[in-house]
């Protein structure tokens, strides 16, 4: 590849960086609109998650292919056939007037912008090589914490203001001027390939498989788990493609997905561990927003502009992190400050009650953003660090999807476990609550001389006031949900946190970055 100038660099990163945090955003911006784009569309709340599910399920299946299709196509033009095909759809999304038309075309977008996550970063990688790789991951460590975070913010902002087809339309200049700056800046040397065979069979398996197993995740908790047949169903359905998908492969001279390259120890350890960040990057930003929104009574745009120091702050140390790896810092330090940080994170959020203000957030969202700073950086170095130039795509891919992944169980898993600690609260809270008890009564006399002052004498006063302990009951219930599932993620870390130490050191080749270009 041509040496390329200062200029051309820094507009490649900013290119690649921004289509990677534009396709992260779209990750999260449509849950704050849900409301909005049902009442709209005439659909549920259950059916309008198709929105998200849908763009969830061709995420995961399309980002383990990015390596095969980048080789297959040349990386250039896979790249920018990705933007193309996230902004046309963006504006479809934008223009569907019923509910299948915009899963549809969720769809398609997910497709496009699971080629752009794991394309931007082999690209902005191979554009930084030698002592600058450290400084390229610090770079896009900055868009993977910075899009799911930004999501609700930008999405509260815009709902608040305007309406839900806004947030796909937004994304229409982004995707022109990120085409524009990759055909012009992004070397046509990215669009050597190799054309592989085309693994049909690998294609099919992968996605009946992976895409069976998304769809359980995400729509598991809404259809009762295995209460559901089709739950059941595709709950097997995975099961089998996948089992056969990895045999499959394995057999292959030129697999869609190469999982040979598992039997490098530090890519198969980092991909574990990037599996874990993800569900605490996924599942923290659902929890956090929920607990406010839901029980604190903060504001779609109130609940961003809490979230979002912390993600400066993130924006402020990973550049540092990654100037530290370059001068030989083992990158096991800095991820081992990151899962002691995150796990600080969960416990002193699990300490916040109903009378918290806003400033009580400060310390610990600061602290998961130092966390999340410290892991992003080296584990994506350390996910390539071993491998060979030909499978650094392949690499990259698979330790997105991971990540991926993660934030789906995550999601799953949390949801599942704050309905049941609910149920357990629910009723722990309200056998505490029986007619004749001194706190009762005192509580009950001082709600009904409340509503007696402001309601109409017709009011049925008595059942407004146990209306009242109802939603008080319910608000302490979610509360405490909300702050045990924040320690049960911490559990989940301190369950990774011993495989940090049975990965090995390495510095990364930035020639072996270079060279990988030149084999696609």
């Amino acid at each position: 590849m041509a040496s390329l100038s200062k200029i051309a660099k820094i507009i490649i990163a900013l290119t690649t960086i921004s289509a990677a945090i534009m396709e992260l955003i779209d990750t999260s911006i449509v849950n704050v609109a849900l409301n909005q784009m049902a009442g709209n569309l005439g659909a549920s709340i259950e059916d309008i998650a198709w929105v998200i599910t849908s763009y969830a399920i061709a995420n995961v299946i399309i980002i383990p292919m990015t390596g095969f299709l980048a080789a297959y196509f040349g990386r250039r033009r896979y790249y920018m056939a990705s933007i193309a095909i996230f902004t046309i759809a963006s504006v479809f999304c934008g223009m569907s007037t019923s509910l299948w038309q915009i899963v549809l075309w969720r769809f398609v977008q997910g497709l496009g912008g699971g080629g752009l996550l794991s394309t931007s970063q082999s690209i902005l990688f191979e554009t930084f090589p030698g002592k600058q790789r450290g400084l390229a991951a610090a770079l896009f460590g900055m868009g993977i914490v910075l899009g799911p975070t930004l999501g609700p913010t930008v999405g509260g902002i815009i709902i608040d203001s305007y309406s839900w087809p806004l947030i796909f339309y937004i994304n229409v200049p982004f995707g022109i001027i990120a085409s524009i700056l990759t055909y012009r800046f992004i070397p046509k040397s990215f669009d050597i390939s190799a054309k592989p065979k085309i693994d049909w069979s690998g294609i099919f398996l992968l996605t009946i498989g992976i895409g069976s197993l998304q769809y359980v995740l995400e729509r598991g908790e809404a259809e009762d788990w295995f209460d559901s047949r089709l739950i059941i169903w595709l709950t097997m359905v995975a099961v089998v493609g996948l089992i056969s998908f990895i045999w499959w492969e394995l057999k292959q001279k030129q697999p869609v997905v190469n999982l040979r390259i598992l039997k490098d120890w530090n890519l198969a350890l980092t991909t574990l561990l990037t599996f874990i960040v993800g569900f605490i990057l996924f599942t923290s930003v659902f929890v956090f927003p929920l607990m406010l929104q839901r029980v604190l009574g903060y504001t779609a745009y109130e609940t961003g502009l809490t979230l979002l120091p912390a993600s400066i702050l993130s924006l402020l140390i990973m550049p540092f992190i990654g100037k530290r790896l370059q001068a030989g810092t083992p990158p096991k330090f800095f991820v081992t400050i990151g899962f002691i940080t995150l796990m600080g994170f969960g416990i002193l959020m699990s300490r916040a009650d109903l009378n918290v203000s806003s400033g009580f957030f400060a310390l610990p969202l600061m602290i998961r953003g130092a966390g999340l700073a410290c892991l992003m950086v080296p584990l994506n170095a350390m996910a390539v660090a071993g491998l060979q130039p030909r499978d650094i795509p392949q690499g990259v891919a698979l330790n997105n999807m991971m990540r991926q992944l993660g934030g789906s169980f995550g999601i799953a898993i949390i949801n599942n476990y704050i309905a049941h600690r609910a149920a357990i609260h629910r009723t722990d809270l309200i056998s505490n609550i029986y007619s004749g008890g001194q706190q009762f009564t005192e509580r009950y006399n001082q709600i009904f001389q409340g509503l007696q002052s402001k309601l109409p004498v017709a009011a049925n006063l008595q059942q407004q006031t146990y209306r009242v302990i109802e939603l008080s009951v319910m608000k302490q219930t979610y509360m405490l949900s909300y702050l045990d599932a924040f320690l049960y993620a911490t559990l989940f870390i301190l369950i990774a946190f011993p495989l940090i130490f049975f990965t090995r050191n390495r510095r990364i080749s930035g020639e072996k970055v270079a060279m990988a270009g030149e084999a696609h």
